[in-house]
């Protein structure tokens, strides 16, 4: 039919113009998972299953099967989902800034029945919190200004830049949640960070400042690139 024919080739020259396949077709895979995203929350990537492993590991060896988690920048919510439906006890707070990114949250929530265990909260990164958690788990934007300006057009065209840009060396976002990640945990607990394949270290060295006694750990992806930080905090 004409107008098939029509919206098939709009959708090419969405995809010629460098539009993501995802904010074409309205959703995106993640940890095995269908979402629905928008142009207002980032893509979840493959790369950021590793941060979900890893919480989902410490989650169920660290802590009780009932733990308070916080997912930090949720976006469309595939980490805080992800979380809810491996660990059916946890409660968790998921928080962003963006009022439209947490809309699309809430569609995904409803979709896998897991609202009465994610609560979104809208805010600045850990101040909505209404309640210290067990685990802090954050995906932040970590790309700094020189490597901003040398995206693909996929990626600056079309994503969000809030949830991209993490200042001039890409650590401004990570840096204000370490700082205030001391009164936002429980006694003994952890915090789980995405970070950009060179900025273990850095990342590392941040948290020594704020949490001097945890134990800081770098661990890689299937590249050998740095991609997730854990800092644990021991009881006192």
């Amino acid at each position: 039919m004409p107008s098939q024919a029509l919206t098939f080739s709009e959708l090419i020259q969405r995809r010629i113009n460098h539009e993501p396949t995802a904010y074409i077709t309205g959703h995106k895979e993640f940890f095995g998972i269908d979402f629905k995203v928008s142009h207002d929350t980032l893509i979840p990537r493959p790369d950021t299953e590793l941060l979900v492993e890893k919480a989902i590991e410490l989650a169920n060896n660290g802590f009780s099967k009932s733990c308070l988690i916080a997912d930090i920048g949720t976006g469309c919510g595939a980490i805080a989902i992800a979380l809810a439906l491996h660990l059916p006890q946890a409660k968790i707070y998921a928080t962003d800034i963006s009022p439209a990114a947490l809309e699309v949250a809430e569609s995904n929530c409803q979709k896998y029945k897991v609202s009465n265990r994610v609560r979104l909260l809208q805010g600045d990164l850990l101040e909505p919190l209404p309640e210290p958690v067990q685990l802090i788990v954050a995906n932040l934007p970590y790309i700094g200004e020189p490597e901003l300006l040398k995206l693909p057009l996929e990626i600056s065209m079309f994503e969000p830049p809030l949830a991209l840009a993490g200042g001039t060396d890409g650590l401004r976002q990570i840096e204000k949640l370490l700082f205030q990640a001391s009164s936002k945990l429980l006694n003994g607990g952890a915090v789980l960070l995405e970070v950009g394949y060179d900025q273990g270290q850095a990342v590392k060295d941040l948290a020594r400042k704020c949490f001097p006694p945890s134990e800081i750990t770098v661990v890689t992806d299937l590249s050998g690139l740095d991609r997730v930080v854990t800092i644990i905090i021991p009881r006192r």
